[in-house]
């Protein structure tokens, strides 16, 4: 089993075998309610876990695929409501006395989120843009949404993420043998695409400024 002293918090193989289940859901937890958690890996823990819960991929890391949906679900939904919670209390205090520009800039994207496709569309969006999701909960809270409207839509977001990623990593797992032998690859390539949305909106705001 890889030792706690060589993790690497950004790869999800070694997360998962040094921690298992409870790794997963400590991660989503972090990545969707604490602004410190930005550079987590989610999507890519998402389907590594898939992959190694599957039948075809299960030689050195053993998970069972409903406890691995079970706490996908459970930290990426309590770590939303967390951040929510964190942005009513704090307000505009976390975008003035954050250091980081990935995240100011998340920050005013996630407003610019909130005001084209309003607050349903918005929260479920943001779950598959990295960085946003993480920082689009507290802002959230501090835009004052409805308690009961950001419930409704994170949770509706967050299982769409979770059950998704996982499953696909498990139908890969289960419909290509031997998958796990090109699992470095594999995650590359997830994380390839996982950067696609916010390369995406990182380029809508560089046109939206330059237009001004």
């Amino acid at each position: 089993m890889t030792s706690t002293l060589a993790l690497n918090p950004l790869d999800p193989t070694s997360l998962i075998t040094a921690f298992g289940t409870f790794g997963i859901f400590a991660v989503l937890f972090a990545e969707t309610g604490l602004l410190v958690g930005f550079f987590l890996p989610g999507d890519s823990l998402l389907f590594t876990a898939g992959l190694l819960s599957s039948a075809a991929a299960t030689g050195k890391v053993t998970l069972s695929l409903p406890w691995v949906l079970v706490a996908a679900v459970a930290g990426a939904l309590l770590g939303a409501q967390v951040g929510y919670l964190i942005g009513r209390r704090a307000g505009a205090a976390l975008e003035s006395r954050s250091a980081r520009p990935r995240v100011r800039e998340a920050m005013a994207r996630s407003r610019e989120l909130f005001a084209r496709y309003g607050h349903g569309r918005a929260i479920v969006l943001a779950r598959f843009i990295p960085v946003v999701r993480t920082v689009l909960n507290p802002v959230a809270g501090a835009l004052d949404t409805p308690a009961r409207a950001f419930t409704l839509w994170q949770v509706v977001g967050g299982v769409l993420w979770t059950v998704g990623l996982v499953l696909a990593g498990y139908v890969l797992g289960t419909t290509v043998p031997g998958v796990d032998q090109y699992l470095l690859p594999v995650i590359g390539l997830i994380v390839v695409l996982s950067l696609i949305p916010l390369a995406l909106e990182l380029l809508k705001a560089r046109r939206s400024r330059a237009t001004r």
